[in-house]
This record gives structure tokens, sequence and C-alpha cells, in this order.
């Protein structure tokens, strides 16, 4: 800056070749226009350095602070560290020497200082005297900058030495890790970095250039692990599974996880001995319950206590005609309920109230249309840190339809076994089939009070012959072949 600076004053110094031309015989008022307007404060100094006069480009500037500097001694305006800087100046101005531009602070009320860069031309009047003129030039947007990018690069300093801190936690507790870890590349499968436990699990070929973990597994396992990263991948989760090692006979439980750095997309592997994971009897029963529920027939859903969905099975996903999981969690468990807006409700509230519900009829709706009459019977979760809801539905669609056509063969259903099918049938096939067994019974009736006279029933019913004999052959009543009147 003090180049720059310099460079500035010898243009204003030596930029006329032709002063006495253009600029002789100036009067006082223009001469202080002129001074005024070259800098944003112009101080009009005495030989002893004291302020005679001084003039400021903005009432802004002016407002500052307290800048009432007239009568003082220009020593006297300035901050502590800007006094020999001053004093440097007027030494250089008394011994006829150039002055460069100096970054010279005053104090201001406001606790923030005025900074300003100034240099100082002498004048010298016709009667001998000498006088100077301080130019100062506004520099508290640079200062602003300054401050900016000091606080800037003093952060960056801090977060820098956070990551540090951050990795160093991080190495170590991966180095005194017991369990193996290791960090796989997610497309390629490759080791990009391991734990002193996996390398003495696995052996040193792990350490060999084009290693990939599948090099380390029992043929057998081989299927299950490349399953279990194909789901890290589509889905972001997976469930444990059991491998063994073709170093050793041990059962390992091998679990991962996914997460991105940067552009790259890596697995985070952790092998557990089945005995240091806890191969208790208790704990086997657990992972065979959670087993049987992944694959059981019926469906299975995990939601939270509003009715979103954390967790599904196999069945769900093939009831809703969807690919995986990842489309199904987080979504309300209403989106595939039939009654929109009336079927979590009640299984919510009732839950809430009672704790379970069971054979709740109702129908769910696949991704693509696809309808299924289901019933579920559902259980709220008030044990562990996250209470939730379990359902569990299951397909009701050919049970029914067994029923349905049940009901055109045996007309002697009972009012409380049709009350029976709401939920499970369409409205208008309950009143259908209900006026059916109306109709028929008051056939049958009017048939035993006219001693079996097909025309006085069909005259009691308000029915031509033609129309009673086709009701007969409809329902299978009597022989519809005679004609007892006849």
């Amino acid at each position: 800056m003090n180049s720059s600076a310099q460079l500035n004053h010898d243009n204003l110094l030596r930029h006329f070749d032709q002063p006495e031309q253009f600029l002789a015989g100036l009067d006082a008022q223009t001469a202080a226009s002129l001074i005024s307007a070259a800098a944003d404060v112009a101080l009009i100094l005495d030989e002893q350095g004291v302020i005679q006069d001084m003039a400021f480009a903005s009432d802004e500037l002016k407002e500052h602070g307290d800048l009432d500097w007239l009568g003082k001694p220009w020593l006297q305006t300035v901050t502590i560290e800007s006094r020999p800087k001053v004093q440097e100046m007027l030494l250089e101005v008394a011994t006829g020497g150039s002055t460069k531009w100096r970054h010279i602070n005053h104090p201001s009320v406001n606790k923030v200082d005025l900074a300003l860069s100034y240099t100082i031309v002498p004048v010298v009047r016709e009667e001998g005297r000498q006088h100077a003129v301080a130019f100062g030039r506004d520099l508290r947007s640079q200062v602003a900058l300054q401050q900016r990018l000091v606080s800037a690069q003093l952060s960056m300093e801090r977060d820098y030495w956070r990551l540090r801190h951050v990795e160093t936690r991080y190495r170590l507790l991966f180095q005194v890790a017991s369990e193996a870890v290791l960090i796989l590349d997610a497309s390629s499968g490759k080791l990009e970095e391991a734990n002193p436990a996996a390398f003495n699990l696995l052996g040193d070929k792990a350490r060999a250039a084009g290693w990939t973990f599948a090099d380390s597994l029992d043929s057998l396992s081989v299927p299950g692990v490349q399953q279990l990263f194909a789901s890290l991948k589509n889905n972001g989760r997976a469930e444990p599974i059991t491998v063994c090692l073709d170093s050793s006979p041990q059962a390992f439980f091998l679990s991962g996880s996914l997460f991105r750095q940067e552009n790259s997309t890596h697995l985070l592997v952790r092998i557990t001995p089945v005995s240091a994971a806890g191969g208790s009897g208790e704990s086997s029963a657990n992972r065979m319950l959670l087993a049987a529920l992944e694959n059981a027939p019926d469906a299975f859903v995990i939601t939270d206590l509003d009715g979103r969905v954390q967790s599904v099975n196999r069945a769900f996903l093939e009831l809703t005609q969807l690919a995986s999981e990842a489309l199904v969690r987080g979504e309300s468990l209403q989106k595939w309920l039939g009654r929109s807006g009336v079927d979590l409700n009640v299984l919510v509230s009732n839950l809430k109230q009672r704790g379970t519900v069971r054979l709740y009829a109702t129908t769910l709706q696949g991704e693509y249309g696809a309808k299924s009459d289901v019933e579920i019977s559902a259980v709220a979760i008030a044990s562990g840190d996250q209470p939730g809801l379990a359902f569990t539905i299951r397909d009701v669609g050919r049970r029914l339809s067994s029923d349905t056509q049940a009901v055109s063969k045996d007309m002697s259903r009972s009012p409380g076994q049709m009350t029976e099918l709401v939920g499970r049938v369409p409205l208008r096939d309950i009143v259908r089939e209900t006026t059916d067994l109306i109709e028929e019974l008051c056939i049958q009736a009017a048939l035993e009070l006219t001693g079996d006279n097909r025309a006085a029933a069909a005259e009691m019913l308000g029915l031509s012959r033609q129309s009673l004999y086709v009701k007969l052959r409809r329902f299978g009543v009597g022989d519809v072949l005679s004609d007892p009147s006849a």
C-alpha cells in the first residue's frame, strides 16, 4: 500500500508541467475548495503541528466521532500507536523532505477508530511563514474488508483444527477397536481402509493390491454378502447376516452401512464373532423371530404413533407392488388402505385406547391399482426408547370370494351373519343379497299360506305367474316344472 500511496503522492506533486500558467493568482476560496476536494479530510497545520483549520468531504465523516480538533496539536488527536508516525511525518516536513502516505487512526466516541491515510504537503506563505496541509483519505471500507478477511481466516483455521481433532479421535477409535472394521469402495468392492483387528482376522492377503472382501470368504457365504451389499446400495440399509471366512471355521456376524464422501460412495463393514455378538438362546430366538417376520406370508408393518411407516417385510412390498423398502419408509400407511382418511384413524385411535385391534376388515390398494381384501390385526408397542405400532395384514381375497359364492347358494344366512360382511364385501353386494333373501322368504311364506298354489301365491305377492316362475327357478324353490293349480 505504501508504494501505491507514494505513486499517488508523486502524481499529486508532479502532474502539472506549467502550474504557474494555469494556477497562478488563485484566490484563497478557490485554493480552499481545491484542497478540500482533494481528500476526504484536509488539515491546515502550523509549524508546531497544531491544527489551525480543517475540512471534511462529507457530513457523515464529520459526525463519525468527536472530531473537534481545532487548536489542538495533531499528535493529540490520534491513537497512541499512530503517534510515532505523526511525529515522523512532521519531522520530514520540517526538514524539507517528502512524506509518504501513512495509516493513521483517530479515536472515536463510538469505540470504532477512524482510519485515515495521510500525506503532508508543505505550503510557504509570502511572509516566509510555513504551513502544511495534511490530506487524509477514508480507509474505513478497506479496514472493514480487512477485518472480514481476518475473521474468515480465523474461522477457517478453527474449522481446520476442529476437523483435525475429529480425525484424530476417529483414527484413535479406529485403531484401538477390537471389532474388525473395513471401509470398501461401493462400486468396485476394493479395500480402502481397515483397522488392525481386521488385518489380524483376514491375514496379510488383505493388504495385497486388488483384494476384495469376497477373496476372504467361504464360497457358501459369497452370495449372501453380495445380496447384503446390493441391499445397502439400493436401500441404504440391510439386516446383518452370518458368514464364514476361508481362514477360520468360526461363524461371524457381518453388518454394513452406506455413506457418501465427496463424490464417491463407501461401505462401512463390521465383522463380529458370533460368540462376541451374544450367542445366547434368547438372542438366537430373537433373530429367528425377526427372520420369520421378514419372510412371513402375511404382510407386517411397523409405524410410528402417527402411522408413518418405519419398516416392512417382503409380503407388504408384494401387496403394494413396490420394489424396495426405501419407497415405503416415511410414508403414511393410509396411502395404501382402501377407505381414505378413515381406516388409519380408526386403527390408531383404537390402538391408543385398547392397545390391540383384531381382524379389522378393509382393502389394500397397490401402487399400480391392484386391490386386495385384507384383515388387519395390530398392537401398540409401548416398550423401548421409541414407541410405535405394529400391523399384521392378511390377504383374505380368496376366502371372501368363497363366502360370497356361499351367499348365493345358502340363503338361510341370518341378519347377524349378513352384518359380519360389512367391511369385507361392498355395500351394494350386501344389499343385493339381502334383497334376494327377503324375496325368497316371502315366496316361501306365500306358498305355505296357499298350500303350494302358485297362481294364488303370485296373486298374493302381486306378481304375474311368469315372474313367480322366474324367481322360483332363480332361488331353486320347489318344483318349477309343475303347477299344482293346473
